[in-house]
């Protein structure tokens, strides 16, 4: 056998062939460049994405937790700005003293406290701003679920593509076998030559049953994050566009401290604890309190008021009062000034380690995907092609009998590392993307072409 058969090089053919190309930018006039401050990822043309990933933020448990802990803040407010309740005495004489006008039997007195001008809005005030961190915590669960969405996709996307890479090699290496099993029947090729070959089918065999294992936990954990059964099924993924991306760290960093909501968080609970200062200043500022009381009184019974009764006799007594919450505990009340204004400053400590933390992770996902961006062009540049042509070299030398089997399972091997690890970093580059989208706070704004 002079010439491979010509199975054997279709399906090759095919197979270099099928090796994913390079993918480009989206054009500079995508309407969705337009929107992007308004919005807070972006789902880079991908329907199923978009799809998966408003189910998730429509049904995540997280998510659901964080809005209702937003709500049950949000009562907070008008508890914290309501008036304490009144209290209410009743007062029952066993003797009844005597009066001028009558015996007084007893008395019914209410009164109310009234907290100092300003105390009340105060208070409100920091329920407010906690409400208000509340609701960006919402945001930022958001945003996480949102990145968690993507890279577990990703990891889908990558691990379908490995999947569908293993497959083709395994397609290739059974005809190389046949081929192999052909020559040896005729007395040309060695029976090891076709055990070897049978080995390493089942070798990428058992490479591809391991990927089916890690694509049925990224898909129990997509399905976690959308509060699906682990066991739904998922269709097969396929990347699409591969955005284009230019690392401004300055304008970057710039968006992260604007739209990230943990650095909205940290600014609001800076805001909280300024409340908390005045209110604690405030505390020494006495209540008033007021009061009212009525006292019914009986007709004089006695001699002298049955001869003579007093003009307004058996009249009831009604009296109202005023007083004030007189604050001694000085100490106590400077105490809870340094605890408020210690609890200010360690917001403020909080709120420039939550900047320096965006401004990290900015610097992390970019110095990321610039170096995954460089590896994805050296192997779609170099690698790959090269891998495709010493396998075509391998497979020339192989039908011509001036190789062994081993030689062209070491060009095979190769260009299937070659292109898993090119899958690898196209889906690495997404993860990396949404890594900065997250530290960022909002979609990854996308290079011109």
């Amino acid at each position: 056998m002079n010439n491979m058969p010509a199975a054997v090089a279709s399906l090759s053919a095919g197979l270099l062939l099928s090796a994913p190309a390079p993918v480009h930018a989206e054009p500079a006039g995508d309407p969705r460049i337009g929107l992007l401050a308004e919005t807070t990822y972006a789902d880079n043309g991908d329907p199923t994405l978009a799809a998966l990933v408003g189910e998730a933020l429509e049904r995540n448990p997280g998510i659901r937790e964080a809005e209702l802990s937003s709500v049950a803040a949000r009562h907070r407010i008008a508890q914290a700005t309501a008036l304490p309740d009144p209290t209410v005495s009743l007062t029952v004489h066993g003797q009844p003293p005597e009066t001028r006008v009558g015996p007084q039997r007893g008395g019914i007195a209410v009164q109310q406290a009234l907290p100092w001008f300003g105390k009340r809005a105060d208070r409100g005030a920091v329920a407010r701003t906690r409400a208000d961190a509340r609701d960006a915590l919402v945001e930022a669960q958001r945003a996480a679920v949102v990145r968690d969405v993507k890279v577990a996709y990703y990891e889908l996307a990558y691990l379908d593509r490995a999947i569908a890479v293993a497959d083709q090699e395994a397609d290739l290496l059974r005809l190389y076998e046949t081929l192999a099993e052909a020559r040896y029947s005729q007395g040309t090729g060695l029976q090891q030559s076709v055990v070897k070959l049978q080995a390493e089918v089942t070798r990428i065999l058992s490479r591809r049953d391991a990927l089916l294992q890690e694509r049925i936990a990224a898909e129990a954990e997509l399905n976690a994050l959308r509060d699906r059964p682990a066991h739904d099924p998922l269709p097969g993924i396929r990347l699409r566009t591969r955005p284009a991306t230019h690392m401004d760290d300055e304008r970057l960093r710039e968006l992260g401290r604007a739209h990230r909501p943990e650095v909205r968080v940290a600014r609001l609970h800076m805001e909280t604890e300024r409340g908390n200062v005045r209110l604690a200043r405030r505390e020494p500022w006495p209540d008033i309190v007021l009061g009212a009381a009525w006292s019914p009184v009986g007709d004089r019974r006695d001699r002298a008021g049955r001869l003579v009764p007093p003009g307004d006799n058996g009249r009831d007594q009604f009296s109202v009062s005023v007083g004030v919450r007189i604050p001694l505990q000085r100490g106590r009340y400077a105490a809870g000034v340094r605890e408020a204004a210690a609890r200010l400053d360690a917001a403020r400590a909080a709120f420039r380690r939550t900047v320096n933390d965006v401004d990290v992770a900015v610097r992390s996902a970019g110095a990321r995907l610039t170096t995954i961006a460089e590896r994805i062009h050296q192997h779609e540049r170099a690698l790959v092609p090269q891998a495709e042509q010493a396998l075509r070299a391998a497979e020339a030398a192989y039908s011509a009998g001036t190789v062994d089997v081993l030689d062209l399972l070491d060009s095979e091997e190769m260009l299937l590392d070659a292109r898993l690890a090119l899958a690898r970093l196209e889906s690495d580059y997404m993860q990396a993307l949404a890594d900065m989208e997250r530290a960022i706070g909002t979609a990854f704004p996308e290079a011109s072409s």
